[in-house]
């Protein structure tokens, strides 16, 4: 049985869930094969490292990030992108408050 969301997915009135120390998230929209979640961190805040067998992509809509992907970090800020292979080991951390936009894409089924 598939599961999604509706068709139209409005912020407003969409509850934050914590998703780490100082980071929480809103799951915009999904179903069995992809999801779009924003995700805002305060300053300080950490994004674990990690890794899964979906690709994923970052957009960061604002703020500025440290990312380490498979072992190679960058300083990335507002309007930059980051694409993480299936299994790529990767976090990030958030040396200033803003927030960063991710979609997830996950293993077709």
């Amino acid at each position: 049985m598939k599961t999604g969301s509706e068709n139209f997915i409005f912020a407003e009135g969409k509850e934050w869930e914590p998703a780490g120390e100082g980071v929480v998230r809103q799951i915009m929209g999904y179903n069995d094969d992809i999801m779009v979640v924003k995700v805002k961190f305060e300053k300080g805040a950490v994004g674990a490292v990690h890794h899964h067998v979906h690709s994923q992509v970052t957009y960061v809509e604002s703020g500025k990030f440290e990312f380490t992907i498979n072992g190679v970090k960058k300083i990335v800020s507002a309007g930059d992108c980051l694409y993480k292979e299936p299994d790529a080991v990767h976090g990030c951390s958030m040396p200033g408050a803003g927030y960063a936009d991710r979609l997830f894409q996950s293993d077709a089924c």
